[in-house]
């Protein structure tokens, strides 16, 4: 039978509880959601802010779509690159405080363009081994030497940046690791990088428009700028609709845009999304109450959660993942959630490292003190249960 082998691997990973299967999403995003017929109390998305069934970045997408239309038409490079897309890169940067910003359609697609433009075989590259997929596969794809250094382990790196040989040197992290929700030590990484001379690329996605006074992501957070900074962030997270950038000095983003190849050859993303991603930045800067109100729901679950078998990861971000080691085990105490109207999804391998599966829980500063009461309340006694 053709693809018989496929069959017999999807048959392991079954076997090994690793078979992911997806659920039908019939409602707007938000906490309380219609999945597959029923309703749930969701701590699912990254929707951090609670903005991506807004009404303001709803009419303003409808207003983008009766001024730009619906596809953008074109690449970039072509006749793609709307007014819209223009206005808001200019005002990333504004919002950034940094000389220049380069929109991407996907997050995944700007770590690609950025670490292969900038890198190539006689080049090094240094991650942090829990960094995401994308930045693994960048590496990759850029042919430089990839070396992985231990998760934050900033005396590892330092070594690896000693042995590190090459014209061009860039240490990749994460800013907030997305499946862990600790965040990486920025001004101790760009201290090594000043001084073995390397860039510093930092992917802010789970942090853009949650840390920080104003929202401005890590490098606020850490009130740290340097020019060695490659910084990129995602808008399909807090700021709740779609797409990603890169920002930094002028020449950095004049050579992505010769030589980012995720840029050049692909279709821009439908301008009208533009649109609403500048209501959502006047939203990060005119509702600061979404990232308090974030912060004490965090303190809250925190409190409130008493878990002795499955504990929380240290976290002070919205990822907050619950420990629980098997992989059938993590799928039974999803599901016995799912039974009770509560969605939080099981991680497995290879998402996260072989025996960490986890429970990931995410919050919105659209979820209520209620709502994050009644996912500890049934956490607690499921345990005390179990």
């Amino acid at each position: 039978m053709p693809f018989s082998d496929l069959s017999d691997e999807l048959y392991e990973l079954d076997a090994q509880g690793l078979l992911r299967h997806r659920r039908i999403l019939e409602s707007a995003q938000g906490v309380h959601v219609t999945v597959d017929g029923c309703d749930y109390l969701a701590f699912c998305s990254n929707d951090y802010l609670g903005l991506a069934s807004h009404p303001g970045l709803i009419d303003a997408a409808c207003r983008g779509a009766g001024q730009y239309g619906v596809g953008a038409g074109a690449s970039h490079l072509i006749v793609g690159h709307s007014e819209a897309h223009h206005k808001l890169e200019l005002a990333l940067a504004e919002f950034l405080e940094l000389p220049q910003a380069l929109l991407f359609s996907t997050g995944y697609m700007a770590n690609l363009g950025i670490v292969s433009a900038l890198l190539g075989r006689n080049d090094v590259v240094l991650a942090d081994k829990l960094n995401h997929a994308s930045l693994n596969d960048a590496a990759l794809l850029s042919r430089a030497r990839f070396v992985r250094y231990s998760h934050l382990d900033l005396q590892h790196l330092e070594q690896a940046l000693i042995g590190a040989k090459g014209r061009r040197k860039l240490v990749v992290t994460d800013a907030v690791f997305s499946m862990d929700g600790d965040v990486a030590p920025v001004p101790e990484l760009l201290a090594l990088c000043e001084r073995y001379d390397a860039y510093l690329m930092v992917d802010d996605a789970h942090g853009f428009g949650v840390l920080g006074e104003h929202g401005r992501g890590i490098l606020e957070h850490f009130n740290v700028q340097s020019p060695r900074i490659v910084y990129m962030a995602t808008l399909g997270k807090a700021a709740g609709v779609f797409g990603a950038f890169v920002a930094g000095n002028d020449a950095l983003i004049q050579t992505l845009i010769q030589r980012a190849r995720t840029y050049i050859y692909t279709t821009a993303f439908p301008p009208l999304l533009a649109t609403a991603l500048l209501a959502s930045l006047h939203l990060f800067r005119e509702e600061g109450w979404r990232r308090a109100h974030l912060r004490e729901l965090i303190a809250y679950l925190k409190a409130h959660l008493h878990m002795e078998r499955w504990p929380l990861l240290p976290s002070d971000t919205p990822i907050q993942p619950l420990m629980i080691g098997g992989n059938q085990e993590a799928v039974q105490l999803a599901e016995a959630l799912r039974m009770q109207g509560i969605l939080v999804p099981a991680i497995r391998p290879p998402t996260v490292p072989k025996g960490q599966a986890r429970l990931r829980i995410s919050l919105s500063a659209a979820h209520s003190k209620e709502d994050v009461r009644r996912l500890c309340e049934a956490l607690n006694e499921i345990e005390k249960n179990a």
